[in-house]
Parts: structure tokens; C-alpha cells; sequence
């Protein structure tokens, strides 16, 4: 575990108190939500770095060519180095509507090597229900580099094998939200918490009037609102710059155990302990030592074995967690016998186990 120790929480409880958030910053309202768009589609134009003679490049390729009223034979399998086959992805936005531009990602799923400089013929993109939702086509911009040389040597930076298109779908469908004539209008938190959910819906309350919101769980609040678009749409940008002082998060210790990095909130507290931490080493020296016989001698030369064992043992005093302690208290108590990120993760798991730690540790 590398000597990595990072008490960012440190900082937030020598903070100011917590400070008001907008809504919109806490949630999202649902149905405003974006939608993944999928599709299979060829590549055209590369240097050589295509799928060869991969069977579904090939099937893709005669199929976009019967559509030009261009038929191959059904013995003739095209070379395609120069076309690979790709499955591209996108995001649609929500309240997208058709002619809008979004970007999409392109991948290869076969052998090709490279897509740089390659153009994507039309592809259709659709959604989790089957219907298309955007067109793809373009030229895709790759970020990485592939070369090879005739010995077989070669040099790879980044991924060659995938790009983008900025811009590179229309959206042809919108999708429905139905925000505008839903009984009521559903705000959910992205983290749940019952004290935010009751907070947010006393703050919506104060402005718009007793009664408009009510929390239903940790996550959603309803809003009554008036139906029509216009009419939710002013609705809905008011209640998003409404302030909301969030509730204080769970207290949580967070270790990871690859880096030893190990990350506090201002949340945790520690009950009453005494704390004792040391360190055991043993050290094991092999010096062999050669025996040489006297000379006409009949002996023989041999390896005499010689080990030197050590043992050290490294003490640090106890130091004592007060009922209670702030984080910034417990840093100090902790440097202050020098602990390792190692020996901390050490004592917060002792601190845990006796109960000591009032907090929950997630090691990742």
C-alpha cells in the first residue's frame, strides 16, 4: 500500500456551516431524462486497417449495396480492408426534437486494426423499444494511432480501434416525456435522504404555497401543478433556483485499499478509546561462510551456514479519543503517533470492531 493518506474531509469540518443548494443541483425531475440509442453500421474508406474478409462486414456491405440497386453474386466475397464493421451509440437529450444534431460514438467489433480516416455510411439508431431515433453518418475523428511495421513490430497510441462524430446523427423521433398532462409533476433526489426529500418539499411549500409539494419517500416529491407545457415549464423553472440546505450525509469512512488512500467526512464521530499501535520486525541475515582446508591437507572445502536473526520491535505510545471528537481531532491524534495509511486503516478497523467508531467503513 503506497504511503498515500488524503484527509479531504479535514478541510469540511473546519468549514462554514453548510450552505444552500439550488434544487436543480440536488435532482432532476422525472421524465426529463436522456435515452440510449444504439446501432450497427459499417465503416468506409480506411487505409487497409478494415475487417478483411470478416463474414458480417461482408454481409453488411452487399446489403448497403443492394439498396443502390447494385447486386453481387452470391459466389463473390469482396476483400473489405478498407471497410470495417462498427456498432455506434449515442445519447438522446431529452426534449430533442427532429433536425437537432447529436454526438455519436463509433466502435469496431471486429478485427479492424485502425478507423482513422474512415467515413460512416447511414445508420439507423434505435432505442430500447426496437423504433429509430436518429440517423448516423460522417466522418469520425480518432484520437489514437496504430502503426505496424513489415518485421511485426508496431506502436499503439490510445485506441485507433474507435472515434467520434460531433454532430454526427440527426434526431428523427421525439420522445414523449408526458410532463405536461401527468397528474402532478414528480421531483427525485439523486441521493436518497428523507431529511433533504422533507426539506426540499418545506422550501416548495414556502414559495408556491402550503400543500403544493409533499415527500413521498427518501427520493420523490410530488408537486401539484396545473397541466399544459407552458404552464409546467415557468412551474418547473422556478422550483429548480428554489435554495435547499441539504442534509448532512452519513458519516463514512472511505479506504481504498490499493492506494491507500483513505477519505473521512466531517460525519464521523469516535466514542471514548484508548489506542496502543506498534510495529514487530524481523530481520533474517544468511552470511555463509567458505571453509578452506590447509594446503596438502586431505580436507575438503565446504560452505559453513551462518544466520543472524533480529527482532525489532517498534513502540509508540497510547494516545486517548475523547467521547465525541471532531474529525479535525481525530487527524492529530493519529498523526501524532506517526501512523502509516496501513496502520490507520489498521486502527479504524480496531476502532470499528469495538464500537468505538460511529461511522461506516467502506473499503473499495
Amino acid at each position: 500500500m503506497r504511503p498515500i493518506l488524503i484527509l479531504l474531509a479535514a478541510l469540511a469540518a473546519l468549514a462554514a456551516p453548510a450552505q444552500a443548494q439550488r434544487v436543480k443541483d440536488l435532482g432532476a425531475f422525472a421524465g426529463v431524462r436522456a435515452n440510449q440509442l444504439v446501432g450497427y453500421g459499417i465503416v468506409v474508406g480506411l487505409a487497409g486497417t478494415g475487417d478483411d474478409n470478416l463474414e458480417y462486414t461482408i454481409q453488411g456491405m452487399k446489403g448497403a449495396a443492394e439498396r443502390f440497386g447494385l447486386v453481387l453474386p452470391p459466389n463473390v466475397n469482396p476483400t473489405l480492408k478498407n471497410a470495417a464493421a462498427v456498432m455506434v451509440t449515442a445519447e438522446l437529450p431529452p426534449f430533442a426534437k427532429p433536425g437537432q444534431r447529436i454526438d455519436i460514438t463509433v466502435g469496431a467489433i471486429g478485427k479492424a486494426k485502425s478507423l482513422r480516416g474512415g467515413s460512416l455510411l447511414m445508420t439507423p439508431l434505435r432505442g430500447a423499444d426496437g423504433q429509430v431515433y436518429a440517423m448516423g453518418q460522417g466522418t469520425l475523428a480518432v484520437g489514437g494511432l496504430g502503426v505496424e511495421g513489415s518485421d511485426g513490430s508496431k506502436v499503439t497510441v490510445n485506441v485507433p480501434s474507435s472515434g467520434r462524430i460531433p454532430d454526427g446523427a440527426s434526431v428523427e423521433r421525439e420522445v414523449a416525456t408526458g410532463f405536461a398532462d401527468s397528474a402532478h409533476l414528480v421531483f427525485n433526489l439523486a441521493k436518497a435522504d428523507f431529511t433533504t426529500a422533507e426539506r426540499v418539499a418545506a422550501a416548495i411549500n414556502a414559495r408556491l404555497g402550503a400543500g403544493t409539494a409533499r415527500a413521498i419517500d427518501a427520493v420523490s416529491v410530488t408537486v401539484a401543478a396545473a397541466p399544459g407545457a407552458s404552464v409546467r415549464t415557468a412551474l418547473m423553472s422556478d422550483i429548480e433556483n428554489i435554495q435547499v440546505v441539504a442534509a448532512e450525509p452519513p458519516a463514512r469512512v472511505i479506504v481504498n485499499a490499493r492506494t491507500g488512500t483513505v477519505v473521512i467526512n466531517s460525519a464521523v464521530r469516535v466514542g471514548p478509546a484508548a489506542v496502543s499501535h506498534g510495529r514487530l520486525t524481523v530481520k533474517i541475515d544468511e552470511k555463509p561462510r567458505i571453509s578452506q582446508p590447509m594446503p596438502f591437507s586431505r580436507g575438503e572445502t565446504a560452505v559453513e551456514p551462518s544466520s543472524r536473526i533480529a527482532i525489532e520491535e517498534e513502540r509508540r505510545p497510547m494516545f486517548l479519543l475523547d467521547p465525541g471528537p471532531q474529525l479535525g481531532d481525530i487527524v492529530k491524534a493519529v498523526n501524532g503517533v506517526g501512523a502509516s495509511p496501513a496502520d490507520l486503516v489498521a486502527i479504524l478497523e480496531a476502532l470499528k470492531e469495538a464500537g468505538a467508531l460511529r461511522a461506516e467503513l467502506v473499503v473499495l
